[in-house]
């Protein structure tokens, strides 16, 4: 089962998160056909956001990366109930790996920004946005919070795609420096990250993102505040998909009906798919022409 944790040293110098995102970018790699590079690059994406939900107690965060690279957009979305869902535009492209790594960032590309939308239900949302440094996802995460919200922070992702193109590890995590931390703290913090291995090697090895945390800090020193289930899960419903058919003009739904055969809308981030009856567009007219007429009486 995915999941992350969230929680702080016990010397007050770090807030600190973790997460194994496995399971969740699996169900994201089945549902989007994914080839290994895509999955890996989606799957940063989507724990990146996870990680970055942690904070929440309401709404949502969603990350933005667009590199000008092959994969062209990723969208990464996670809310405060640990329902996290992506994209990434391009599905289908992959590129030779080198030494035996994927080449995520030559597929996403440094020519572009990475953006940050947190949407906590309030009248507008905060964005903030920088532009990429990599394409590796988890460095120029890392540059967004330390430059666009003044919170010096270390960031890993990382997933592990077998040779039959199943996940076979996915996590990452965070830390987050706090202003009761010495510089002796930070400097012995940052040999410890220098010399730790790869994310992906260490939930390899079975370590759980607490025991992560308890390796970078020591088992004495990490405090759990929380530990919240992580699943791919999406916001799509048909109701919704309806609202966006209205949304889209009578003229668009008469052409869907013109067709004489049921519309089949697929939701992107799920591949999820609604269809509508020629009868069942009409009833939408019909929805649009009630409206049209009420807001004319008003």
């Amino acid at each position: 089962m995915s999941y992350a944790v969230r929680g702080i040293t016990k010397n007050g110098a770090f807030r600190i998160f973790a997460t194994d995102t496995k399971d969740l970018v699996e169900e994201a790699r089945k549902r989007h056909r994914t080839t290994p590079t895509a999955t890996a690059a989606l799957g940063r994406a989507l724990t990146a956001a996870a990680l970055l939900s942690l904070d929440l107690k309401t709404g949502r965060v969603m990350l933005q990366i667009n590199g000008g690279g092959p994969l062209g957009e990723i969208l990464a979305e996670a809310d405060a109930e640990g329902n996290v869902r992506g994209l990434v535009q391009r599905p289908n492209i992959h590129l030779t790996p080198q030494k035996g790594k994927l080449l995520v960032g030559q597929a996403v590309g440094k020519e572009g920004f990475l953006s940050v939308t947190r949407d906590l239900g309030l009248k507008e949302p905060y964005q903030g946005a920088v532009k990429l440094i990599s394409g590796e996802i988890a460095e120029d995460l890392s540059y967004y919070l330390t430059v666009s919200e003044q919170i010096p922070s270390a960031v890993a992702l990382g997933v592990f795609v077998d040779t039959d193109n199943s996940v076979q590890a996915a996590g990452g995590f965070l830390i987050q420096r706090l202003p009761a931390a010495s510089d002796e703290i930070i400097e012995a913090t940052e040999r410890v990250l220098q010399n730790l291995p790869p994310i992906t090697t260490l939930l390899r090895e079975g370590l759980s993102p607490e025991e992560i945390l308890k390796r970078i800090f020591g088992p004495e020193e990490v405090e759990i505040l929380e530990k919240r289930p992580l699943a791919y899960r999406c916001r799509c419903s048909r109701e919704r998909v309806e609202r966006a058919l209205v949304a889209l003009g009578p003229e668009e739904i008469k052409a869907l009906i013109a067709k004489g055969e049921p519309a089949e809308i697929t939701c992107d981030f799920c591949g999820e798919k609604y269809l509508f009856t020629p009868e069942e567009l009409e009833g939408l007219l019909a929805q649009i022409e009630i409206k049209r007429r009420r807001e004319l009486d008003a």
